[in-house]
C-alpha cells in the first residue's frame, strides 16, 4: 500500500487501490484469453510409427490416427519398412496373418508351420473382421484419409523394397525421410510406434 493513500475507515482498499487491482485482473484477463486463443488454435498432435505390415498390426495404426483424427487431433502416420505394405495400393487389400509366432493363435506353432496355414488363419480373421462388421483396411486408410490423417511413406523403404511411388493410395506423402519423421515426432504432444 503506498503510502500517499488511505485505507478506508472499515480496511477496503482506496478508489486508487481498486482501479489498480482491476487494471491488473484486466490484463490478466487479457493474458490469459491470448493463452487460450493459442491452445485453441493449435490441435494437439500425434505421430505413430508403423512398422508392421500383417494383417493383425495395420488395424493398430489405423485405428489410433482414425480415433484421434475424430477427436481433432493432427494426425501423422509415418509408415516404415513392413509398415510400407498398408499404403501399397495393391498390397493393402491382401495383407496376411502369420500363424507362426504369435501367442494368441489358436493353433500351436507346429500346427501353424505347416505350408498353407498362413493362409487358413488370414481366411479366419477376414471371415471374423466381416461377421463382425469391423472396416476394412482399405475402408479405415479411407476414413483417414477423409478425417485429414497425413499417411507418410518412408523412401529408404520404398528403395530398398524396390517399389515405385506410384504403388502408393494418391493421397500417401512419398520421398519421407527418418529425419523428417524424427522432427514430426519431436513436435507431436503423443509419439507411438506401432
Amino acid at each position: 500500500m503506498s503510502t500517499d493513500t488511505q485505507p478506508t475507515p472499515d480496511g477496503a482498499p482506496s478508489a486508487e487501490e481498486f482501479e489498480a487491482l482491476q487494471s491488473r485482473i484486466d490484463e490478466l484477463e487479457d493474458e490469459l484469453a491470448a493463452v487460450r486463443s493459442d491452445v485453441d488454435d493449435d490441435p494437439q498432435k500425434m505421430v505413430i510409427i508403423a512398422t508392421k505390415g500383417t494383417l493383425d498390426m495395420a488395424y493398430p495404426p489405423l485405428i489410433l490416427a482414425s480415433t484421434a483424427a475424430a477427436f481433432g487431433y493432427d494426425v501423422t502416420v509415418f509408415h516404415t519398412f513392413w509398415g510400407l505394405e498398408i499404403l501399397h495400393e495393391e498390397k493393402a487389400d491382401d495383407l496376411k496373418l502369420s500363424s507362426v509366432g504369435n501367442p494368441n493363435m489358436p493353433v500351436p506353432n507346429v500346427v501353424g508351420a505347416l505350408p498353407g496355414m498362413d493362409r487358413v488363419t488370414t481366411r479366419m480373421m477376414e471371415k471374423q473382421i466381416a461377421d463382425n462388421e469391423v472396416a476394412t483396411v482399405r475402408e479405415l486408410i479411407e476414413t483417414s484419409i477423409d478425417q485429414g490423417v497425413e499417411f507418410q511413406a518412408c523412401q529408404m523403404t520404398i528403395d530398398l523394397m524396390d517399389y515405385d511411388e506410384d504403388d502408393f493410395f494418391d493421397e500417401v506423402e512419398t520421398g519421407v525421410g527418418a529425419a523428417s519423421a524424427f522432427q514430426e515426432m519431436v513436435e507431436a504432444d503423443i509419439q507411438l510406434l506401432v
